[in-house]
């Protein structure tokens, strides 16, 4: 998937507590598996042996134990934005695997929510309807969205409101 995530102009870094030779052997290891056409990884890949920064970023799993008894790093995915802040962090157990299409969906959304005055809705696809945002006023959302509808709710507050994605 990397090059769905460099269409949206993003950085792919990673970080193993392993060495740089094992790095090596492991990167063949992937992109093997991934039926990539060149046997390095297209990202870099950070050695943490002495696991300081894994233990910084609080990605210790310690449910999980290697063969000399020391705690698994968990797998975490943290997406940091142009402005150097983190925008999002997901902590997986060392037994889980991560889900990059989610990855990618949660970037594609943050990329859209910073530019417009939208939200994504649970289970948001790209192209897909968006909210508009609490702090749009009415009058604003009508000249913002032409196309967007407000659902009624209970309470009678108008707070839902989709619109086509922008």
């Amino acid at each position: 998937m990397q090059k769905d995530f460099e269409k949206l102009n993003t950085k792919i870094i990673t970080l193993s507590c392993d060495d740089v030779v094992s790095h090596a052997a492991w990167s063949k290891d992937v992109t093997a598996q991934a039926k990539c056409d060149r046997a390095d990884l297209p990202y870099p890949v950070i050695a943490d042996s002495k696991r300081e920064l894994a233990v910084a970023l609080g990605m210790i799993d310690p449910a999980e134990k290697d063969a000399q008894g020391l705690p698994l790093t968990a797998r975490a995915v943290f997406l940091v934005g142009p402005d150097k802040k983190l925008k999002l962090s997901i902590l997986y157990p060392a037994t889980t695997g991560r889900n990059m299409a989610e990855v990618l969906r949660v970037l594609q959304s943050l990329q859209l929510t910073a530019y417009k005055k939208v939200a994504t809705p649970v289970n948001w696809q790209p192209g897909g309807e968006c909210m508009v945002v609490p702090s749009v006023k009415a009058d604003e959302a009508a000249k913002l969205f032409p196309q967007h509808r407000v659902v009624d709710v209970p309470s009678g507050k108008g707070y839902l409101r989709f619109t086509p994605q922008p």
